[in-house]
This record gives structure tokens, sequence and C-alpha cells, in this order.
């Protein structure tokens, strides 16, 4: 995390806005059994992306708070872009490639194919008002050849070269799957 900060849980995908009470009830065990490792990240400053074989970046509204503006991370995706190995990103997760603009306006990421939260499904999350921009907007307008699936809330991956992106919390295990498939060749 930018500064080796101590991972805020969104409270939101615990609840009703994350599905079913069995999924949930789920997810809040799985954040309890790997608490003790989210509780200590390592600082984004001491990491080096070809220490692994995929650089992934999960969602939730970090991505558009903090990962969007921070210089290092935006290096480590350039890099990796660059590099030809895996790089994923999921939902909101796509924010952080904001950062890898440069001062002349510039993205390795402008003109890549990618998806990641469509404004209609931000709309129907109750951040949405609150947010100074939305996703789609953003992405579009740095020249990322964005796309969308036809139905929101359903699983839609975009795989452009080593880059894959999940619209949403919908396609993780889509995404996942089409990773290990990739990383296992």
């Amino acid at each position: 995390t930018p500064d080796g900060k101590t991972l805020v849980v969104d409270e939101l995908s615990l609840g009703l806005a994350g599905g079913l009470p069995s999924t949930t009830k789920k997810m809040r065990r799985n954040h309890t059994r790997v608490s003790a490792v989210l509780e200590q990240p390592v600082d984004l400053e001491q990491v080096s992306a070809d220490d692994f074989d995929l650089v992934f970046y999960p969602g939730g509204h970090g991505p558009m708070e903090d990962l969007a503006y921070d210089h290092r991370s935006g290096e480590l995706l350039r890099e990796r872009l660059e590099s030809g190995r895996p790089l994923a990103l999921l939902c909101h997760a796509p924010a952080a490639v904001l950062a890898t603009v440069d001062e002349a306006g510039h993205s390795p990421f402008s003109g890549r194919r990618m998806t990641g939260l469509s404004n209609r499904e931000e709309l129907f999350n109750s951040f949405a008002r609150k947010a100074p921009w939305l996703l789609e907007d953003k992405l579009k307008e740095m020249g990322v050849n964005y796309s969308k699936g036809r139905l929101p809330l359903r699983s839609y991956v975009v795989v452009d070269g080593n880059l894959c992106s999940g619209q949403n919390s919908k396609s993780a295990a889509e995404l996942a799957q089409r990773l290990v498939a990739d990383l296992s060749r």
C-alpha cells in the first residue's frame, strides 16, 4: 500500500451490497483468516513488480482514493505493462492507471483495451453521489479503449496482451480462471 498504510475494509462490500448473506459471511470469515497479513502491508516503495509472476490490483474504492494519485503505483503499473508480464485489474482497480499519465498527458494504457466498473454500476452504489469522478468516464478521457458488458453486474473480462481486466466483482472468478490458465502455460 502507499506508505505501508493498513488496509481499510470496505464495509459496504461486507453488507447487503456484497451479495447474499451466505456470501458476505464467507467474505468476513476469509477476511478474519488473512487479517494478520492485511494488517502489515508492504510499502509500495519497497516493491518490485519483477519479483512476482502476476501483478494483480483488486477493486474497492481504495484505488480511486489513493492509487489513482500514487506516483510509485503508477511506475509499477507502467513497468509491468511494458515488461509484457501478466497484469490484472479488477472492478475499481483500473483507477490506478490514472497515476501513469505523464506531464505531457500520455499513458502507456492509452489505446489499450480495458474494462472496469461502469458508470451505471457505480450509480447502483451509494458512494457514486459523493465521488468527484466516475471510473468509466476517467478511463475514456485518458484514451483507454473502454468496453463493458451488455448487462450490468455480470461477469465481463477484457484481455489485451498481458493486460487483463474485469468489470466488477462478479468478474473475479472468470478473471482468476483466465490468469491461472495463462500462468500455467
